[in-house]
């Protein structure tokens, strides 16, 4: 791959040309800045800026008053590569909280590894109903630890309004729930995202993530998609490499809670 090139393309239709994430949301472009507005349990924030020394604080600035104004907590997506070069520095000194940073990892579909295979005994399941998403929301708090009730919520809405642009996958073993993982389908653009990859520990490092990632890739290749991308963990890029992925940059959230600012 040319990862120059594949950045830009990434940064032309994923962030700048961003389309909504879901049903309920909507994206907009206010100077140099784009973002993306949802419901109280869909993802707010910003999703790609083109701003420098001169106006990046008044930027922060507006975007910390509108979101307020909603009462929404919101997240600034900053990447390795945007300027200007101390934004981060910036949205910290403007009461953002950032998160552990990630690698956002680039595959080629035609140039992947795919022949990883589920062990015995664990089967697929594509959750397409509210049972199957309960499933997959149960691993997702076994295995990170957090409340996923608006991410429930998220997928619930999606599956009715928008179903050919999500992928969710549960692996059961026997009927037991151990790993979950989703596909976001983003229409007229060459990248399928991979999303929320997770396995509770005790069946963790045996090849589930891994054969997880080769069947959504394979469903990304029946439908037309040149690339998947990730933004992945420290422990999760290494797998990512081996299969065929490489690093374009980083991305790192940076989180701002209106309420709690105010408290």
């Amino acid at each position: 791959m040319d990862l120059a090139a594949v950045l830009a393309l990434h940064d032309r239709e994923l962030r700048e040309g961003a389309r909504p994430d879901g049903p309920g949301a909507h994206v907009e472009r206010v100077g140099g800045v784009v973002r993306q507005v949802a419901d109280a349990h869909g993802w707010n924030g910003v999703l790609w800026s083109d701003l420098d020394t001169t106006d990046a604080d008044a930027a922060i600035a507006e975007q910390i008053a509108y979101f307020s104004a909603l009462g929404r907590d919101f997240e600034w997506k900053l990447y390795g590569h945007d300027l200007p070069a101390d934004l981060g520095q910036r949205l910290t000194a403007a009461g953002f909280t950032p998160e552990p940073p990630e690698a956002l990892m680039i595959g080629e579909v035609a140039a992947l590894t795919l022949d990883a295979e589920l062990p015995d005994g664990v089967r697929l399941l594509t959750a397409t109903d509210q049972a199957g998403v309960d499933l997959l929301v149960h691993v997702h708090e076994q295995a990170f630890g957090t409340d996923s009730s608006r991410l429930r919520a998220r997928l619930l809405d999606q599956l009715a309004a928008e179903p050919d642009s999500l992928v969710a996958v549960v692996a059961l073993a026997g009927d037991e729930p151990v790993s979950a993982a989703r596909m976001e389908l983003v229409p007229g653009t060459d990248f399928a995202g991979l999303w929320g990859g997770g396995t509770v520990k005790a069946w963790r490092g045996r090849g589930i993530y891994r054969a997880l990632i080769a069947h959504r890739a394979r469903i990304a290749a029946d439908r037309g998609y040149r690339y998947l991308q990730v933004d992945a963990s420290d422990e999760s890029r290494p797998i990512l490499e081996r299969l065929g992925f490489a690093r374009l940059t980083t991305t790192t959230p940076y989180v701002y809670e209106p309420q709690t600012r105010a408290e």
